[in-house]
């Protein structure tokens, strides 16, 4: 038998794991059908993830760094704020939701399990704590690479387009038409950041003055 490190071992767990949900969601997955998935041995899972609610938790990681990877591609910071936030939230919508709509389907999906298991101290809280960090964080970024400020501040701007994002990512899944959703997020963004409003810093201002 081939050996296989732990760590890749994980990975390809985890991948399998994405796959099985993304199919029959979180309700229906078991950690059986994932060993079938990914190829091995039931017992080999139970030895890296004991309990179903671990292997969810490394699902979730998994899916967030995908997603800021889709957010991050390609993307040039010194071209300002606006240009950041439009390339950076298109490129995560091509890539993410129009080619994922079952893995967009399993966050939700994984989101409401997380409520209902933990509470609000759970996966969910740490989910959302993610991605609005993810955006504030480019947002900022890019504001301290052109020289810019904006009118409200980094993590407002965030929980502001993940609410955005959020709605009309439900929207589509419940009615897939692309352009009307590409249209849709575009005038999201303009409504965004008219109201971030990103301008050159004036001398002796700070990035993040509001």
């Amino acid at each position: 038998m081939t050996y296989v490190r732990a760590a890749e071992r994980e990975e390809q767990i985890v991948a399998a794991a994405v796959r099985v949900l993304s199919s029959v969601g979180v309700p229906a997955m078991t950690l059986r059908a994932v060993a079938t998935e990914a190829g091995i041995p039931l017992g080999t899972l139970h030895y890296i993830f004991p309990a179903k609610d671990q292997l969810l938790r490394a699902v979730m990681a998994k899916v967030i760094q995908d997603i800021s990877s889709a957010l991050r591609a390609d993307m040039v910071l010194d071209r300002g704020v606006e240009h950041a936030f439009r390339q950076g939230i298109t490129s995560f919508w091509s890539r993410l939701v129009e080619g994922g709509i079952g893995l967009q389907i399993m966050q939700y999906e994984l989101t409401t399990y997380s409520l209902r298991a933990e509470g609000t101290a759970g996966l969910a809280r740490t989910q959302y704590e993610r991605y609005v960090s993810l955006v504030t964080e480019f947002s900022e970024q890019a504001a301290q690479a052109a020289g810019e400020r904006c009118a409200i501040g980094f993590d407002a701007l965030g929980r502001l387009t993940l609410a955005l994002v959020d709605g009309l990512i439900l929207q589509y899944i419940a009615n897939p038409d692309a352009d009307r959703a590409r249209r849709d997020l575009k005038h999201g963004l303009d409504m965004v950041l008219l109201l971030a409003d990103p301008r050159p810093v004036a001398t002796g201002q700070s990035v993040r003055s509001v």
